[in-house]
C-alpha cells in the first residue's frame, strides 16, 4: 500500500513591502496624513516644490465625504476636471453623484477617455494606472430648456424663501410673499405655476380678496405690485418653464445601475450669464428637497448622494438674512442623512463664512492676484487653512499649474488632514463634452423620459379663483339688476300715488244717481212737486 502524499500546506504569501519612509521633511510630515484604513479616494501625488513630485499617494476617505468640501481655483485651473475625477471614483464605489454641467464638459463622462502621448506622461507621473472608462450618466435640463429630462417643481413647493431670494424681494417683501403662500394652503389653492401666484396676488387686493386677509393683516397694493413687476421679469428670463408639473422627484438622482456603480445625473445649466440666481437658487431647491425627504441615516460607510454645486458664489449674491439662514442649517444637517455637498466656486471667499465652516474638504486650484480685493481674497483664504509644511503657502497657491491644487480633508477621526500640494490625477473618460446625438438618443431611451417629458395641466389656483371670481361678478350683476328694478318699482309706486291724489276719480251712472237722489236740492225739488201735485188735485174737485 502506496502512502498518499500529504498535501503541502500553502505557502503564507509575503508580507506587504513597507513603503519607504519619505526622506524629504515635507512629505515627511504629510504622508502619515493620508493613510487610511477604509476605502478611499485618490487624488494624486504629493509636491514638495514646483518640480518635485513625491510617491506620496493624497487621497479623501470615502466615508467622509459626507462632511462636505470645496473645490475652489481661478477659471481655467482644472476646477472641472477634478469634478469629473472625483464623480468617476464616487461612481465606481457605489455613490451616486449630481451635478451642474455649466459648459457641457461634464457630459464626456458618458464617453471612454481618449489616450495622448501627454496623458500617458501625467498618469505615469502620479502612478495612476490609466484606462479610458465610461460611466452611468443622466441628463437634465430645467424645465425642458435643454436636450435632458425636464425638471419642473411646482410654485407652492419651491416655496416663499427661495421665490424670494429669486426675485430679489426685501424682508417685507418676502414677508409678504410668505403671507400669499400660507393663505394659498389654508384656502386650499394649489399653486402650480407663475399663473397660479399672479392670480392669487390679484385676487387678495381685490375687494372681495381683501376681506379674506382681514385675520391675517392684509397686504399693501403698494407691495404687491412689487411683486407682481418682479415676476413679470422673472417670467421674461424663461421662467414659465421651471414650475409646473409633472414635478420631478428628486429621489431619482439617488439611483444605482444594475452593476452596482452609482448613477452620474447631470443638470444641463444653458444661458447661465442670462439668469444667474435661478439656476443657483433652482439648486438650492433640490438640495433642500432632499433634506426634507430623506430619514437619518448618521455616519454611513460612504454617502448615498455626493451633490456639486457649482458656480456657488451666485448662491449667496444678495441673499437675504433668512436665504442665508437656509442654506446654513440645510448644508449643516444634511450631512445626516447621508449626502455631502461640495460647492464649487473661484475663491473660497465667495462663499457665506457660515457655510465655509462646514466645510471639511478643502481642493484649492490657482487663485491669481491682479487687484488689491485679489491680495486679500488670498490672504483670507491662507489664513483658513490649517498649519502648512510650506514656506509660503500664499505663493504657492498663486504658482500653481493647471491640474494642481492645495488639498486638506478630514480624516477618519475628523480631523483636518496636513496641508498638500498635489498633482492631480487625470479622470479616465472623455475630458470634453459628449456628442450631442448620442446624448439626445441617451436621453430618449431612458425610462423617465415618458414619465417627465410632456407638461401637464391639472386643477390649480388660477382656475379655481377664476371660477370664484366669475361667480362673485355674476352675483355681483344679478344684485345690481334687482336692485336698479327694485328702484324701478319703487319709483312706478310713486308715480301712481301721487297720481291718486290729484285726479278725481272718473264715477259711473248708478254711483251719479245716487249721489243727485240723495242730494237736498234732489229732496226740495220733489217735495216742491209733491204740493204742486196735490193743489191740483184739490182744483179738480
Amino acid at each position: 500500500m502506496t502512502d498518499t502524499p500529504a498535501t503541502p500546506e500553502p505557502a503564507e504569501p509575503p508580507a506587504a513591502a513597507a513603503a519607504p519612509a519619505p526622506t524629504d521633511p515635507i512629505a515627511a510630515k504629510v504622508a502619515p496624513g493620508y493613510e487610511f484604513d477604509g476605502t478611499a479616494l485618490e487624488l494624486g501625488g504629493l509636491m514638495v516644490d514646483a518640480e518635485t513630485l513625491t510617491d506620496v499617494h493624497i487621497r479623501i476617505p470615502l466615508g467622509m465625504l459626507n462632511r462636505h468640501g470645496l473645490v475652489a481655483g481661478a477659471t481655467g485651473t482644472g476646477k472641472t476636471k477634478t469634478l469629473q475625477l472625483i464623480a468617476e471614483q464616487l461612481a465606481t464605489n457605489g455613490v451616486p453623484v449630481f451635478a451642474a454641467d455649466i459648459k457641457g464638459d461634464l457630459s464626456g463622462l458618458a464617453s471612454p477617455g481618449q489616450p495622448s502621448d501627454k496623458l500617458t506622461a501625467r498618469t505615469k507621473s502620479v502612478g495612476q494606472d490609466w484606462s479610458a472608462k465610461s460611466f452611468p450618466v443622466q441628463y437634465y435640463a430645467l424645465g425642458g430648456v435643454g436636450s435632458g429630462i425636464p425638471v419642473r417643481v411646482t410654485v407652492d413647493t419651491f416655496g416663499a424663501t427661495l421665490l424670494a431670494k429669486v426675485l430679489q424681494l426685501n424682508d417685507t417683501q418676502e414677508s409678504s410673499l410668505g403671507l400669499v403662500f400660507h393663505y394659498a394652503k389654508s384656502a386650499g389653492l394649489a399653486l402650480i405655476d407663475l399663473a397660479d401666484l399672479r392670480a392669487v396676488l390679484q385676487y387678495l387686493t381685490s375687494d372681495q380678496g381683501k376681506a379674506d386677509l382681514a385675520d391675517l393683516g392684509g397686504l399693501s397694493s403698494a407691495t404687491v405690485g412689487v411683486i407682481l413687476r418682479e415676476l413679470i421679469a422673472f417670467q421674461d428670463q424663461g421662467a414659465d418653464a421651471f414650475f409646473g408639473e409633472p414635478a420631478f422627484d428628486s429621489a431619482e438622482f439617488l439611483k444605482t445601475e444594475g452593476d452596482g456603480r452609482g448613477r452620474i445625473s447631470l443638470l444641463e445649466l444653458p444661458n447661465l450669464t442670462d439668469r444667474p440666481a435661478i439656476f443657483s437658487t433652482f439648486l438650492m431647491w433640490l438640495l433642500t428637497d432632499l433634506f426634507r425627504k430623506l430619514p437619518e441615516v448618521g455616519d454611513p460607510d460612504k454617502p448615498k448622494l455626493v451633490f456639486f454645486f457649482d458656480e456657488a458664489h451666485l448662491l449667496f449674491d444678495g441673499a437675504s438674512k433668512d436665504f442665508l439662514q437656509t442654506i446654513t442649517q440645510t448644508v449643516r444637517l444634511i450631512r445626516s442623512k447621508g449626502v455631502g455637498v461640495f460647492f464649487i466656486s473661484q475663491s473660497p471667499t465667495d462663499i457665506h463664512e457660515d457655510v465655509l465652516a462646514q466645510l471639511g474638504s478643502r481642493i484649492q486650484h490657482q487663485l491669481r492676484v491682479n487687484t488689491p480685493n485679489d491680495a486679500k481674497a488670498l490672504k483670507q483664504t491662507v489664513d483658513t487653512y490649517p498649519t502648512s509644511s510650506y514656506d509660503d503657502l500664499g505663493t504657492v497657491i498663486t504658482t500653481l499649474g493647471i491640474g494642481e491644487a492645495i488639498v486638506t480633508v478630514m480624516n477618519e477621526r475628523g480631523a483636518p488632514t496636513p496641508v498638500a500640494w498635489t498633482r492631480l490625477r487625470a479622470p479616465e473618460s472623455l475630458m470634453a463634452a459628449t456628442d450631442p446625438a448620442a446624448i439626445e438618443a441617451a436621453v430618449k431611451a431612458s425610462p423617465m423620459y415618458a414619465t417627465y417629458a410632456t407638461a401637464v395641466n391639472n386643477p390649480s389656483a388660477a382656475e379655481a379663483l377664476g371660477e370664484k371670481m366669475a361667480a362673485a361678478q355674476a352675483a355681483e350683476k344679478a344684485a345690481a339688476e334687482a336692485k336698479v328694478a327694485a328702484k324701478q318699482d319703487a319709483a312706478e309706486a310713486a308715480a301712481r300715488k301721487k297720481a291718486g291724489k290729484t285726479a278725481k276719480p272718473q264715477k259711473d251712472d248708478d254711483s251719479l244717481l245716487e249721489d243727485v237722489v240723495k242730494s237736498s236740492a234732489f229732496k226740495n225739488a220733489m217735495n216742491t212737486a209733491a204740493r204742486e201735485l196735490v193743489r191740483n188735485m184739490f182744483k179738480r174737485h
